[in-house]
């Protein structure tokens, strides 16, 4: 296990988090994925059951300082590395900000914003010490282009972005590199509330006229990973059929 390529996915439970686990498992046979769940984990068990010799499950509360130092702990015991961290953990929690409660607002950047920042400052040790590494943080469209009903989640993946940028500049020089992507609307659990009027609305707002899939996501997840996007860092890519 200590010479295989280790990778990290927070919010591994979720249609995003599984589709870029499977993306990594396909690459090789000598990737290790990590699967980072905190409440839910059924989808990521399933997942772990299938992959036994490379994938394995790892609780995660992202907004807990102390748990990520206890993840990083485990992973670099296994394997005495850490190569590729994904930053996937995210929530939801729109309403007008005239009646947004204060409890919505924290929680959205808690787990969206609070939990990349101790996400990259937990595994900064190994990746440094290795001299190598891949920081890819899910960011969002509506950074880009904040949407009504949205200043929590648009205000910490606006901060996701900025985060991103500033320490792709901190890390160049050491073979880190830190990039975002932007998804728009996938077809994920996200999805799963809208009616059928909300959701004509939404892909009228798409000019290819569909949602995106997840592993679409992936693939640019995956790459951004590779020894080939060695030259790319501190990027902020959308994925969004042309919203943008």
């Amino acid at each position: 296990m200590k010479n295989r390529r280790v990778i990290l996915i927070t919010g591994a439970n979720g249609a995003l988090g599984r589709a870029t686990a499977q993306a990594f498992l396909d690459e090789s046979p000598g990737n290790f994925v990590w699967l980072g769940v905190n409440r839910r984990r059924e989808h990521a068990e399933v997942l772990a059951a299938k992959n036994p010799g490379s994938c394995r499950i790892i609780s995660l509360d992202v907004t807990k300082p102390d748990a990520w130092k206890s993840a990083v702990a485990e992973m670099v015991a296994a394997h005495e590395r850490l190569d590729v961290l994904v930053n996937n953990a995210g929530i939801h929690d729109d309403v007008l900000l005239a009646q947004m409660k204060w409890e919505s607002w924290h929680e959205v950047l808690a787990v969206n914003l609070e939990g990349v920042f101790h996400g990259c400052q937990a595994v900064m040790p190994v990746m440094i010490a290795q001299r190598s590494g891949r920081i890819i943080n899910l960011a969002s469209v509506s950074a880009l282009l904040a949407p009504p009903g949205q200043t929590n989640y648009a205000a910490a993946k606006a901060g996701v972005v900025a985060l991103t940028q500033s320490l792709a500049k901190e890390v160049a020089r050491i073979g880190i590199t830190v990039n975002a992507i932007c998804p728009g609307y996938l077809d994920t659990e996200a999805l799963a509330g809208l009616d059928d009027d909300a959701r004509k609305r939404a892909l009228a707002q798409i000019p290819m006229r569909r949602f995106g899939r997840p592993e679409e996501v992936a693939a640019a997840i995956r790459f951004l990973a590779c020894a080939g996007a060695g030259y790319i860092t501190g990027s902020a890519l959308k994925i969004d059929g042309g919203i943008i």
